[in-house]
């Protein structure tokens, strides 16, 4: 089995979860006490969102890039980074590796092209939404995207940073959620991603079907993990 390398803490909430599927995944893969090899590092998460929101996003790509150089160090034969936004700075990252990253949009972009999705919604922070940097590694796949109007773009992004990150789960939000996926269904979309790590944490089931780009990225690794 080879380690596999996360660079996590954006947020503590992904981080838990990206740990407890992986060792779901190689608990039923494998059987009895089987677990995976992990090499970690989590950076604090508070820095981090300091940096995005004053777009000081090379600073914030050379504290990740650090943080994954520890993980190569540490023995992992692969990186994953368990958040979506944060591969704005993929490059940087990858730059300084001389071992595997996985990117979490190309994961997904394979689970949507493995259905023949043609159109997807997309929901994630901000940043996810609003800029080039994800949308386009899926539409290179041939996939067009479409994402929720300001307003609810707005919406999104609030729950994610002010609940879930935090680790609040709210029925109202929930609600809202729900409803902005169907107005993404009405806009052509065929599935919707859930891009930002912690959302399956608010999302289990929609009018459309649901990508949820934790579980995909952890399947992914544990199939590299075992390859």
């Amino acid at each position: 089995m080879k380690n596999i390398g996360i660079l996590g803490g954006m947020s503590l909430e992904s981080t838990l979860l990206y740990c407890e599927q992986a060792n779901k995944l190689i608990n039923k893969k494998l059987g009895g006490l089987h677990s995976p090899k992990i090499v970690m590092y989590t950076v604090d998460f508070a820095e981090i969102e300091k940096l995005q929101y004053s777009g000081e996003w090379e600073k914030a790509g050379n504290v990740l890039r650090e943080a994954a150089k520890s993980i190569e160090a540490g023995g992992a034969d692969f990186v994953i980074m368990a958040t979506n936004t944060m591969h704005k700075v993929a490059g940087k990252i990858v730059d300084g590796l001389k071992i595997p990253f996985i990117h979490i949009g190309s994961a997904t972009a394979k689970a949507l092209l493995k259905d023949k999705v043609k159109t997807v919604g997309l929901l994630g922070t901000k940043f996810t939404m609003e800029e080039d940097f994800y949308k386009k590694v899926i539409e290179e796949a041939g996939i067009k995207v479409v994402v929720p109007n300001a307003e609810d773009r707005k919406i999104v992004n609030s729950v994610i940073y002010d609940e879930l990150c935090k680790g609040k789960v709210l029925e109202s939000s929930a609600q809202e959620y729900q409803r902005i996926i169907n107005t993404l269904k009405d806009s052509g979309a065929e599935a919707v991603i859930l891009g930002c790590t912690e959302i399956g944490m608010l999302v289990k089931s929609a009018s459309l079907p649901i990508y949820d780009t934790t579980l995909i990225h952890v399947e992914t690794a544990v199939n590299e993990a075992l390859s």
